[in-house]
């Protein structure tokens, strides 16, 4: 699952960001409103974490905005605000949840997991096809009953095409949902990782689950394309 973060505050950044990426997660930053809202707008993301006091545009106006231009995402606002009338605001403009600064990160993780749960129900469930299983909740992988160890970013693959089983996904699709905006694109990054998945899936005598489709991309699928 990808988590966009958007504060100012670069220290508050780094640490929420290498505790997620510690839990799977993929994470994007942004230091400012418009640019925050600018890949609100325009990015894929799961959860957006949004600051109340930003530069250029304040996160109560973000929020406005994204909301304005159809964006469903969830969003935690974080502020140091905890001055009920301005949690009412940001409920009023489409904030999902709240946290005040400070705060520990345990009860940030709870939070974001809490949000993430929301709009997805099936994740609550474990995910099959043939003989693997995927479980979101403890993003855990198995075959035949027996676990398969992946990185993160070979889980985060997983999850992926899972969730987009029996679809054509672009490389540029995959470079969105699974890498930082800051990766190289021109690198062949998502074809080793697939690769490595690949092997890791598939045990003698049974199919391919992630086909190759010339010119397009990749579909996750029992049947040969």
């Amino acid at each position: 699952m990808k988590i966009l973060i958007i504060d100012d505050e670069k220290d508050i950044v780094s640490f929420l960001s290498r505790g997620l990426k510690a839990k799977g997660y993929v994470v994007d930053a942004a230091y400012d409103g418009e640019q925050g809202a600018f890949l609100a707008r325009t990015g894929r993301f799961d959860l957006i974490v949004l600051d109340g006091n930003l530069p250029k545009m304040d996160g109560l106006a973000v929020l406005k905005q994204i909301r304005r231009e159809g964006v469903r995402v969830p969003v935690l606002a974080l502020t140091v605000n905890a001055d009920p009338a301005n949690k009412g605001l940001m409920f009023k403009e489409g904030a999902d949840d709240y946290l005040t600064k400070p705060f520990l990160f345990e009860e940030f993780l709870w939070r974001v997991q809490a949000l993430l749960r929301r709009p997805q129900v099936i994740s609550s469930r474990t995910w099959r096809m043939g003989k693997l299983c995927l479980d979101p909740k403890s993003q855990l992988a198995s075959r035949n009953g027996r676990r398969i160890y992946l990185t993160g970013k070979e889980y985060a693959l997983l999850e992926l095409f899972f969730r987009r089983r029996q679809e054509v996904l672009s490389r540029s699709q995959i470079m969105e949902q699974v890498w930082e905006n800051n990766a190289d694109p021109f690198s062949n990054t998502i074809e080793a990782h697939i690769m490595s998945l690949r092997k890791k899936l598939n045990s003698a005598g049974e199919a391919d689950y992630i086909h190759t489709i010339p010119g397009r991309g990749y579909k996750f699928s029992l049947t040969r394309c």
